[in-house]
């Protein structure tokens, strides 16, 4: 029987409903959730990923700020914005949307934003919490991943859990959030030896390394949850994951689908980092 496709799509629209709710009682209560999103220079897929945010924001009844600067942009400028919106009571949450101009330190960036607002969890501060089961932001990918796992219904405690990818964004980030859910893990990456060896084993198949037809039918425990985080495109230019869709769900037991999968969780996940940063700010007034 082939897999259960796990439908993104219809989970964010869930969670954005009650985000949205979450929202309209905390405009209510004189606490609007706030994001601030800034963008550097002219790269096409950033700014169709900075407008969908800026959407999903205003559907989401939250307020939110874009600010679009020209390529040259300096790195003090930059840094100045975003002290200014730390400073900014109306402000839960600052995204600075890479990639950013080579003149501009990403890391310096990343570290300027205040910790209460780092709704990306990119930051030192934010992968410190994470490793030691602290209560930060959970970085956005890896977190809406989880979100797909948990509506097949498997207790993941126990379960052998392979994540292929070690980005900071992804794959770290998504191995100690199997790890807070008491799974087993393997991270792989591409100085893995035999990478069907590992995966042949696993539970659950996490793929984020940017390049199809990484995981193939043969390389998938019968019954696996498979996690297709990749963004690639076929040999007719169509979008595809990391994972050989056609062979892989006639072996999983359930599997998210590219496109439709884990991209529309990416940015629901950051409504809710936003929104759980407006709510402790709000706690703290």
């Amino acid at each position: 029987m082939p897999a259960h496709t796990i439908d993104g799509v219809q989970l964010s629209k869930q969670l954005r409903a009650d985000i949205a709710a979450r929202a309209a009682a905390l405009s209510a209560a004189g606490h609007r959730p706030g994001l601030a999103v800034i963008i550097v220079g002219d790269d096409p897929a950033s700014h169709v990923y900075v407008r969908n945010k800026v959407k999903a924001c205003a559907d989401a009844g939250f307020h939110s700020v874009l600010e679009k600067y020209e390529a040259d942009f300096a790195e003090s400028a930059l840094l100045e914005r975003i002290a200014a919106l730390n400073a900014d009571p109306a402000i839960h949450g600052i995204l600075v949307q890479m990639p950013l101009p080579k003149h501009i330190d990403p890391a310096k960036v990343i570290e300027a934003i205040a910790a209460s607002k780092d709704v990306d969890g990119y930051s030192v501060l934010s992968a410190g919490e994470l490793m030691t089961g602290l209560d930060g932001f959970r970085p956005c990918t890896p977190y809406g991943c989880m979100k797909l796992i948990e509506t097949t219904g498997v207790d993941l405690r126990g379960k052998h859990a392979v994540v292929i990818g070690r980005s900071n964004t992804v794959g770290k980030p998504m191995a100690l959030l199997l790890l807070q859910a008491n799974a087993t893990v393997t991270i792989c990456h591409s100085g893995t030896a035999d990478l069907g060896y590992h995966t042949r084993q696993a539970d659950i198949v996490v793929a984020a390394v940017g390049r199809r037809n990484t995981l193939t039918g043969d390389m998938v425990k019968p019954g696996a949850i498979v996690i297709d985080v990749g963004i690639n495109r076929d040999d007719e230019g169509k979008l595809c994951g990391d994972v050989d869709f056609d062979s892989v769900r006639d072996v999983a037991s359930h599997i998210t689908p590219v496109p439709g999968g884990v991209g529309p969780m990416t940015i629901t996940m950051l409504l809710m980092n936003t929104l759980e940063a407006a709510e402790r700010g709000a706690k703290r007034a």
